[in-house]
């Protein structure tokens, strides 16, 4: 007989809790949520006050057999899921799927898993809160709903297998927003001026706070200075504080561990998740930036200790936003004594982070003495102005600085203090540059960044972050990319020794690491949503949506009546959809005429991804079109005449090697060479339009190297069998299907029997679900004999990838 059952949602965390309670208890998990809504049109009864039906999800079954079995036997079952919404719907389901009574059944919940959290749980018991279930329960249906509702109109007006949500689709619409107005921008130039002095063989740089437009008005400025005396006018002292950031929350975390550690959104919640599970911080997704007494005090002795009394000033933080979903604490060490908590790299740099960030936020401000220098020049009234700053007490900078996003300011940076000058002392100019410079769009989103603007719009909640950015790149609306920058001429006039000087340089502009940009997939859906479903993708309205949630959790909102309100106008909208022409919302541009051939080139949005098409077909003749898809970072929206023109001139033929010709061309999955009747990946820095043969003998031949390695076995009487070495280990081949080796078997050893009966053995893959079609594939990855050939081949392929069939 079990005298206490406590169900927890990971084993990481069961092992945990176990460690801290008696013998009197039990810790089992429930691997997370164990009851969902069905996957079909059945889940939810809109008749019937959008009444959900839940069945228990088929990997989970044994885990429910097994918990009703455990919960049968103990006299009481605690349910110690997490402390927020989703938490407490996974304790509610619990008690559903395992049929348990009331009387029997704890609530508990801690946000931080150590031995008094724990046992201070046990001994405050609560009931399961229906106010937040029921707030997840709306959440759930509600995007159900319009995933449910709205995708199948995207599979009949634009692609089949599209999908929309609620959140994603708004944040698919800043990305493209962002896109487009990045692309619209006009970058203006101006001459930024600067001046380095020589002050007792120390340098002193400084700045004229005006901006010219012209080369001739920054040449005219140069030549005012030619002979000048440079005099320090005025000298201004200043102190400033700089106060600590607040500690993390789930937002802030992912954007610092962006900057920092470089992680995705993703990784940092879930090497958080396994900080947390271990009991080494506490609970990782909040929106509060509040502190507990306790973790003050904790923090308060633990900067005592390192830097001494000065260093400690204790601070309450408030969260701002009125949205903020429950009065949690901030993400924080549950032990400020402890600075390594891990033998994982990942674990112990994000651990080190929060502990800095959770310090710093109890420390003393820094005291930092600003100096700015106001230079005169004798031949004109404009002024050089120079500033410097010195740290006079370092506080909380001793532990930490928060960083900055691409498109942020960084004057409270602090720069170097100035030499030593004072006021009326005349100084020796070493040169004076006046350097063309350009103004620059707004950044393209990081992962974090787009969490930060989704926060700040208050869109999606501290639960929600990760999976929408993770879902929106899954879907293939958005990708995350680094690109490479143009080379850009600028001017620089240079005045030295009473001489004027001008010479032109070089940079690289627009170069971009791990930013967010959108598929032309994006663009058609999300011009579509906006056109015709205008509250599902509007910022303020999700923002209400996401208001209305936090109403009914604190009970001041009814979960029915709130789906109702939404339901009625949102399906209106989808029935008068049928309406809508399909050939309007293609996204089609017809780009102008061929000069060479007098054809017309019209680009399309295909199965495959965006296209250009040369010519129509011609019914007397047969003549087909040919078609080739378009590069990365090419638009359907923006591409031009000439730019789609040069798309046709691939594939190209680069040279010949062992008497076969080698072709460059650009595929389904990007740029490739084929030689032989095989493929070979061109990598990023090979343009297929500019690879030399050599280049591309040398990837054919690395190629062949690496496939030979991973033959670690084959069999002549069975071409088709092979034991391979793959990126996590060996494994067999038998004709499509990969087959396990079981552990203890040498591969050199296995015969060719051995190898069909463990594939005999192995259960095909289920397909997935959606109708079945033939990969369907451009010219551009064909290898014809004649053009007419190549033609005529591919042009039912990509009028098939114009032309999608809707799912019905």
């Amino acid at each position: 007989m079990i005298k206490n059952l406590v169900i927890v949602e990971s084993p990481a965390k069961a092992k945990t809790i176990e460690g801290y309670l008696g013998k009197d208890f039990v810790v089992k998990s429930s691997f997370g949520h164990v009851r969902d809504l069905p996957k079909d049109n059945n889940a939810i009864d809109i008749e019937n006050g959008f009444k959900p039906t839940y069945v228990i999800s088929s990997d989970k079954k044994d885990v429910v057999a097994q918990l009703r079995k455990l919960a049968k036997e103990a006299e009481t079952v605690w349910l110690a899921s997490d402390d927020d919404r989703e938490g407490e719907a996974i304790s509610w389901h619990l008690t559903e799927a395992l049929n348990l009574n009331d009387s029997k059944i704890r609530r508990i919940v801690f946000r931080e898993i150590t031995k008094n959290a724990i046992l201070n749980a046990i001994n405050s018991p609560r009931t399961i809160d229906m106010d937040l279930v029921n707030a997840q329960q709306a959440r759930r249906i509600l995007d159900r709903l319009v995933g449910f509702e709205l995708s199948p109109v995207l599979w009949k007006k634009i692609k089949t297998g599209l999908s929309a949500g609620r959140v994603q689709s708004v944040a698919v619409r800043l990305v493209v927003e962002r896109e487009r107005e990045i692309e619209k921008f006009k970058s203006e130039a101006t001459f930024r001026i600067t001046a380095t002095f020589d002050v007792q063989g120390k340098t002193l740089e400084a700045e004229l706070p005006t901006k010219y437009k012209t080369e001739d008005e920054a040449q005219a400025f140069l030549e005012k200075c030619i002979g000048a005396a440079y005099t320090i006018e005025n000298l201004e002292k200043k102190p400033l504080k700089r106060s600590p950031a607040p500690p993390f929350t789930t937002s802030t975390l992912q954007q610092e561990a962006s900057r920092k550690l470089y992680f995705s959104v993703a990784q940092t919640m879930t090497v958080a998740q396994r900080l947390y599970e271990a009991g080494k911080i506490s609970y990782m997704r909040t929106d509060s930036v509040n502190l507990s007494d306790e973790a003050i005090a904790g923090a308060s002795n633990a900067i005592q200790n390192s830097f001494g009394e000065k260093f400690v000033k204790t601070r309450r933080f408030k969260t701002k936003s009125a949205s903020a979903q429950e009065a949690h604490e901030a993400i924080r060490p549950t032990d400020f004594t402890k600075m390594t908590v891990s033998d994982d790299r990942n674990e112990q740099r994000l651990y080190e982070l929060i502990w800095k960030r959770a310090i710093a936020s109890q420390m003393a401000d820094a005291e930092i003495e600003k100096t700015t220098a106001t230079i005169g020049i004798s031949t004109q009234p404009e002024k050089l102005i120079a500033t410097g700053e010195v740290i006079k007490f370092e506080g909380f900078l001793k532990v930490y600085i928060e960083s900055k996003d691409d498109d942020e300011a960084t004057d409270e940076d602090v720069k170097g203090m100035l030499p030593p000058i004072s006021v009326g002392q005349t100084i020796d100019l070493r040169q004076m540059l006046a350097t063309q410079r350009y103004s620059r769009p707004a950044a393209r989103y990081t992962e974090a960044s787009l969490v930060k603007k989704l926060e700040e719009m208050g869109i999606g909640r501290p639960s929600t972050y990760a999976p929408t950015i993770s879902t929106i790149q899954k879907r293939g609306y958005v990708e995350k990319d680094s690109r490479e920058g143009k080379e850009r001429p600028f001017r620089v006039l240079t005045l030295k020794k009473d001489e004027i000087s001008a010479q032109t340089k070089t940079e690289i502009t627009g170069a971009e690491k791990a930013k967010l940009f959108p598929t032309d997939m994006a663009m058609v859906v999300n011009d579509f949503l906006v056109d015709h479903f205008p509250t599902v993708i509007d910022y303020s309205f999700t923002a209400k949506v996401e208001a209305e949630f936090d109403e009914i959790a604190q009970g001041h909102e009814e979960w029915k009546a709130m789906l109702e309100k939404f339901y009625g106008k949102f399906h209106e909208r989808i029935e008068s959809s049928e309406s809508i022409d399909r050939a309007a919302v293609s996204g089609a541009r017809e780009l102008g005429i061929d000069p060479n051939t007098g054809k017309k080139l019209i680009a399309k949005l295909g199965r495959f991804g965006p296209f250009v098409q040369l010519g129509e077909e011609d019914p007397e003749t047969g003549v087909k079109p040919t078609y080739a898809s378009l590069r990365k970072g090419q638009f359907l929206e923006s591409i031009t005449l000439e730019d789609a023109l040069e798309l046709f001139k691939l594939p190209r033929v680069v040279g010949v090697y062992e008497d076969k010709e080698m072709k460059a061309a650009i595929g389904r999955f990007g740029p490739y060479i084929s030689h032989n009747s095989k493929f070979y990946s061109l990598p990023k820095h090979l343009d297929p339009m500019l690879v030399t043969p050599e280049e591309a003998i040398e990837l054919i031949e690395q190629k062949r190297k690496a496939d030979s390695e991973k033959l670690i076995k084959s069999f002549d009487e069975n071409p088709e069998v092979q034991v391979l070495n793959g990126r996590y280990g060996p494994y067999i081949v038998v004709g499509k299907k990969n087959v396990k080796i079981p552990k203890g078997k040498e591969p050199l050893e296995l015969t060719l029997q051995e190898c069909l009966d463990l594939a005999e053995a192995t259960p095909d893959k289920k397909g997935k679900g959606g109708f079945k079609k033939k990969a369907e594939t451009t010219t551009a990855e064909k290898k014809p004999a004649a053009k007419k050939a190549q033609a005529k081949k591919a042009a039912p392929k990509a009028k098939a990838a114009a032309k999608p069939k809707a799912k019905k």
